[in-house]
């Protein structure tokens, strides 16, 4: 065992080093439904700064140095505060601000957030199912970003206001009558935080075959 080790001493310091790696500085995250749609589709694969926010030990919540701020617009990778569920949304408020809902427009600290440029698309619900869907661009301050309703589909759109208390925050799913996010699970403290998705790594259409969607491959994340 002792030459074991000495013989296979490299390997074992790379597999180390990239488990290190993954759990403490960065990671991937497939995308398995359309709660994100229509910024993120199912089957792509998003690259994660686990850094963005804090520098936690591995394997834990226990957050060792703070390295940034969430900001409004972030798309993050978080535990759920109900069952634990890894998930991924749009983070819309911060600790301190009043965040409501009505009718589908989110209001910020009693302010309507501005939408722009909106289209009519069919969208697919699995099963060969469609429904019509309205994109639009959403101007969080600071931020602006693709959003989609679906007017047929029966949906919670109206909430709040509610106060974000101090450390958590308040996240929506861009697909926003799809989307199990705040308004059902509540507020994400922030030790739940897992990391900031930035880019697109990969992407296979798994409704089509998984064929690859080349054109996604290393997309920003917007």
């Amino acid at each position: 065992m002792k030459h074991w080790f000495k013989d296979n001493r490299n390997f074992l310091i790379f597999v180390i080093g990239f488990g290190f790696f993954r759990l403490a500085v960065a990671d991937w995250n497939p995308i398995p439904s359309g709660s994100m749609r229509p910024s993120l589709l199912e089957g792509d694969v998003v690259l994660v700064n686990r850094l963005a926010y804090d520098f936690k030990l591995p394997l834990t919540d226990v957050s060792l140095l703070k390295t940034g701020e969430p900001e409004r617009g972030d798309v993050v990778i978080f535990m759920s505060p109900k069952d634990g569920t890894r998930l991924i949304k749009r983070l819309v408020a911060v600790p301190g601000d009043t965040v409501a809902m009505r009718a589908n427009v989110l209001y910020i600290n009693g302010v309507a957030v501005d939408y722009r440029a909106p289209s009519v698309v069919s969208e697919p619900l699995g099963e060969g199912r469609q429904t019509t869907a309205v994109r639009s661009t959403e101007l969080l301050p600071g931020r602006a970003h693709a959003v989609q309703f679906l007017p047929e589909v029966l949906a919670r759109r109206d909430f709040g206001p509610t106060i974000v208390p101090a450390d958590s925050y308040f996240f929506l799913g861009d697909n926003r009558d799809n989307s199990a996010d705040s308004r059902f699970i509540g507020v994400v403290p922030r030790h739940l935080l897992v990391g900031r998705a930035h880019h697109v790594l990969a992407s296979a259409d798994i409704q089509g075959h998984w064929l690859p969607r080349f054109d996604r491959f290393g997309a920003r994340i917007e």
